[in-house]
């Protein structure tokens, strides 16, 4: 299922730190041989200040203790980095840790910036510090420290840019601290700023809106609202567009979503009419599983790609997770997706036949046939489904009325001309009322 593996497109939109999850996951469903997981991430350690993480993986990849003196190099920078950063930085972070003070601060940044100059000597290149101290400790794997910092500084801090920057590093420590809530609001925060900021190319706009959808899918598929989240974020005219131009590979996650979303079926037309459009740019098997049952009526060709849909959320590090219940393993999202998937099918075969064979339904449905009698059976219960299932043949047959077209356009005709004649009666007696009343 490597073929159907999205981590390195997933990853060229990301901060490095957020890839390394991705690398955990693939690396415990061993998609990979495990020294390719371990090469790509002392690869993308080298932009990090994780020495010791790395030196660690040298030693695992390399069955030894000793590591290169280039490393050894590296982590003497590193600590000597970070004492220079704790000793510029002592003013302010003294400041920021004493809430009385902190309380004397006010919404006006500029009125902030004067009394800290004033009062304690802390200016511009002090609170440009900050941010440097900020990113180092994100670098260094500490991200708890790394969102307090960025928090700060974005009160402080007066450059548009620069605060853009902050709440980007702010967004990736909440993710990677699994704090859900907390970036959901950043990250929607960080929406507002893009779809209002007058950026210097248009590119570079829809390049901050690709990076965003593409960081937004740890939320979406974690947070208990996420799956309307990420419905209501891609489905926006100018989020559709951007991945329609250059991320077509998320239509796996939107068209996820839509699956196991059943308040959000009314959106399942319009994103079978993207994939559509998409087919020749990005297909998987969740994507030509919608395609072969809502486009090409073709179940045989459903069941299939429901089988391989199973495979893909398996081995995927955002739909795969798995959830431990006492000696149980289950994955959810799998289980979700297979259960509206099959109700997909079952609704589409019976629109379109009267009488069902219940053995070759079950074939469909990929299910034996006791389940599948025991599933249309609940499912006839506890819906509106108008429906019957005989035993005796195994069959289940649909008893919908099917509305006579001719009485029916005959009744609309009845009604309108009644309302014709009451629309005229009510213009006409009033004005002969009018022109006896004159005479």
């Amino acid at each position: 299922m490597a073929e159907h593996d999205l981590t390195m497109r997933m990853a060229g939109h990301m901060d490095c730190h957020l890839v390394f999850p991705l690398l955990e996951f693939l690396q415990e469903r061993e998609l990979y041989a495990d020294d390719e997981i371990l090469k790509a991430k002392l690869a993308l350690l080298r932009g990090t200040n994780m020495v010791d993480y790395a030196m660690d993986i040298h030693k695992s990849q390399n069955k030894t203790d000793d590591v290169p003196e280039d490393m050894v190099k590296r982590r003497t920078e590193v600590v000597s980095r970070l004492r220079a950063l704790v000793e510029a930085t002592a003013p302010i972070v003294s400041f920021l840790q004493n809430q009385q003070l902190v309380q004397e601060l006010r919404p006006d940044k500029q009125y902030n910036l004067h009394m800290l100059q004033e009062r304690f000597q802390i200016g511009p290149d002090q609170i440009e510090t900050l941010y440097q101290y900020a990113k180092f400790q994100f670098d260094c794997g500490n991200y708890s420290d790394a969102a307090i910092y960025l928090y700060q500084y974005r009160a402080l801090c007066t450059n548009s840019e620069r605060s853009l920057s902050a709440l980007w590093g702010k967004l990736a420590a909440e993710i990677l601290m699994q704090n859900w809530e907390v970036a959901l609001e950043e990250l929607n925060r960080l929406k507002e700023i893009i779809d209002s900021k007058n950026f210097s190319s248009p590119l570079n706009q829809l390049q901050n809106r690709i990076w965003l959808m593409h960081w937004s899918i740890f939320i979406f598929f974690n947070h208990e609202n996420g799956r309307n989240g990420i419905i209501d974020l891609f489905f926006q005219d100018r989020y559709l567009n951007a991945i329609q131009t250059n991320a077509p590979h998320l239509l796996r996650y939107l068209a996820t979503a839509v699956v196991v979303n059943k308040r959000r079926r009314n959106m399942l037309k319009e994103l079978i009419k993207v994939i559509q459009q998409e087919q020749h740019s990005y297909k998987d098997p969740i994507t030509e599983f919608l395609e072969c049952l809502y486009v090409n009526y073709d179940f045989d060709g459903a069941q299939q790609k429901l089988i391989e849909c199973e495979k893909v959320i398996l081995n995927d590090p955002f739909l795969g997770k798995r959830i431990e219940e006492g000696n149980f393993i289950t994955v959810p999202l799998r289980d979700e997706f297979l259960e509206n998937a099959r109700l997909f099918i079952f609704e589409t075969y019976c629109r379109i036949h009267r009488c069902i064979d219940i053995g070759m339904l079950s074939q469909k449905l990929n299910m034996s046939y006791d389940e599948a009698e025991l599933w249309i059976m609940n499912l006839v219960r506890n819906s509106k489904l108008d429906a019957k299932i005989d035993s005796v043949s195994g069959t289940l047959i649909m008893t919908t009325n099917h509305v006579n077209i001719h009485e029916q356009l005959i009744e609309s005709l009845k009604n309108l001309n009644m309302r014709t004649f009451m629309l005229a009666k009510n213009i006409v007696e009033p004005a002969q009322a009018a022109q006896q009343a004159t005479r």
